[in-house]
């Protein structure tokens, strides 16, 4: 039986929220962190930097999850959500590569015995989340809109 629009985009909405959470949530971290500068290497850097790694992932397994699989399954039709979703999907996933990548490199439970760039590290992903953001807010945009 196949869901009601009101009942699609009622879904839609909640995982959109999710979303947006898990990206407030890595922002305020990210912040966080940057803030801790200069980075010296003791139990308290060690701590933020694993709590943003978490953070960062679970952001990132967020909008796969909850955006574009919503978007595979085929619960939106509007053509106009798809073909924005289709083409901003290649960056947002590029973009995911290097959060995994961070995520890889500064896993404090694993290793982090090494800050010295995470200075220029922290730069380049704050740049790389502020562009992924642009690109998820066109998909929420499109997604805003009302069919006509």
């Amino acid at each position: 039986m196949q869901a009601s629009v009101a009942e699609r985009r009622s879904s839609a909405q909640n995982q959109l929220k999710t979303l947006l959470e898990t990206r407030t949530e890595t922002l305020s971290l990210y912040s966080q962190l940057a803030n801790m500068r200069p980075f010296e290497l003791d139990r308290e850097m060690q701590l933020m930097i694993q709590e943003f790694c978490e953070a960062l992932v679970d952001y990132s397994a967020s909008a796969h999850f909850q955006l574009y699989r919503y978007l595979e399954d085929k619960n939106e039709r509007r053509a106009a959500v798809l073909e924005v979703a289709e083409q901003v999907y290649p960056r947002i996933a590029e973009s995911t590569r290097v959060f995994l990548d961070f995520n890889e490199k500064y896993d404090c439970e694993e290793h982090c015995n090494n800050l010295s760039h995470l200075d220029t590290d922290l730069s380049r992903l704050g740049e790389l989340l502020a562009d992924r953001i642009v690109l998820e807010d066109e998909v929420i945009s499109a997604m805003a809109k009302k069919a006509l």
